[in-house]
């Protein structure tokens, strides 16, 4: 969680922590996006990203790589090709627009959607 600690065991920091007061929570995070002042647009993919309560204030720490966005250019369309749409129709054995719809809840992850679909 928290880098250079030289090899503390989590559940006794998370323990030393708690005992100061400070709740930590990890954050499911699939996209950051900040907004600087100049107009710079910067955006992280899969950051990680820890809530900390400490005295009723909320910190946020984010640890990823962030990459500066176009400001001219639109967020990109998923792109589901016909080869992975047979891929999921003939893995899972289900129709073209359960597969469809299975690949685009999975933002496009032939995998996942395949399994989704066997549960």
């Amino acid at each position: 969680m928290f880098p250079g600690l030289g090899g503390m065991n989590p559940a006794q920091m998370q323990k030393m922590m708690s005992q100061l007061g400070i709740k930590t929570t990890e954050m499911p995070v699939e996209k950051a996006v900040f907004y600087l002042k100049d107009g710079t647009t910067l955006e992280m993919q899969m950051p990680q990203v820890v809530k900390m309560t400490i005295q009723g204030t909320e910190t946020y720490q984010v640890v990823g790589h962030a990459l500066p966005l176009d400001s001219n250019s639109k967020p990109k369309e998923l792109e589901i090709t016909d080869d992975d749409i047979k891929m999921v129709m003939q893995q899972a054995g289900v129709s073209k627009e359960q597969a469809q719809k299975a690949l685009k809840e999975t933002k496009g992850d032939i995998a996942e959607a395949i399994m989704s679909l066997k549960k």
